[in-house]
């Protein structure tokens, strides 16, 4: 005995003695669930209700709903459309019988009176095709999990990075508009990153004297979207208590597949100290 185990099969036809053959010869030879409908009305009903149907052997000739018009209705719904069907019929015949049962959504056929190997064979393949289905569909599930946490994992290293490291790191826009803002930048601006979300680098980033002209923000934006290189300048970052910042400015673009700038990384090194300190070095050479 096959051994199908979750598989639940759906059979139906008018006559409750065909059903019972049918259920007999599969019982003998397969271990699954069995459900039973008598017209195309219960069958739509049961596999609208029935969770995990995973095939269906329906009868062609029924009154008031035959098999085609019962294939049609579970095909317009969600839950049972993607079931396949096998149809039973005695009157397969003609070429336009067989499309038209294709059309409404069958997957194969089965003459009457049915031939036993032929019906559990087709039964067979189908579960089986079920079965590398759902095992294709768990490997892929199973991967999709393992590069998720990769992804979450490397996101939360990048993240633990930009928020240990000493330089500020401002992402923006195109457009200037400041999109990130790592603790050093809040800190370095005393600025929440909240209210920098708000703000564009020309809030912060103050004007150089006229001998700078090249570090103004409006100029150098606008070389970097022209050419995406990477740069340097001494520039100064107005903090928010009006404090004048020193500070080493360098600043990338990142493109988008299309070659467009997508986003401006801009790292502000505080050069405040390295300043005291030459400044210190200069007044112990004028006093020696």
């Amino acid at each position: 005995m096959k051994r199908y185990a979750g598989f639940k099969l759906l059979i139906v036809d008018d006559h409750e003695h065909n059903l019972f053959t049918l259920r007999t010869l599969i019982e003998r030879h397969m271990d699954l669930e069995i459900l039973e409908a008598t017209s195309g009305r219960q069958a739509l009903d049961i596999a609208i209700k029935e969770a995990g149907i995973d095939l269906i052997i329906l009868d062609v000739q029924m009154p008031e709903m035959d098999g085609f018009q019962t294939a049609s209705m579970l095909k317009i719904r969600k839950k049972t459309k993607d079931i396949p069907i096998i149809f039973l019929t005695a009157a397969f015949k003609t070429e336009e019988f067989q499309q038209k049962g294709y059309k409404v959504g069958g997957v194969d056929y089965l003459l009457k009176p049915i031939d036993d190997n032929q019906l559990l064979n087709k039964i067979s393949t189908y579960f089986r095709l079920i079965e590398k289905e759902r095992e294709l569909n768990r490997v892929l599930e199973q991967k999709v999990a393992e590069r998720t946490a990769e992804l979450a994992a490397a996101k939360r290293h990048l993240e633990n990075i930009l928020t240990h490291m000493g330089e500020a790191l401002l992402v923006l826009n195109p457009e200037g508009e400041i999109e990130s803002a790592n603790p050093a930048a809040c800190k370095m601006l005393d600025y929440n990153e909240t209210d920098l979300l708000e703000m564009s680098i020309g809030d912060v980033f103050e004007e150089a004297e006229e001998e700078q002209a090249g570090a103004f923000f409006g100029t150098w934006l606008e070389a970097l979207i022209r050419t995406g290189a990477l740069s340097r300048i001494e520039a100064r970052f107005i903090a928010k208590d009006g404090r004048r910042v020193p500070i080493l400015f360098s600043r990338t673009a990142v493109r988008d597949g299309d070659d467009n700038i997508s986003h401006i990384i801009c790292i502000a090194k505080d050069m405040t100290g390295y300043i005291r300190e030459m400044d210190a070095v200069k007044a112990v050479s004028k006093g020696a």
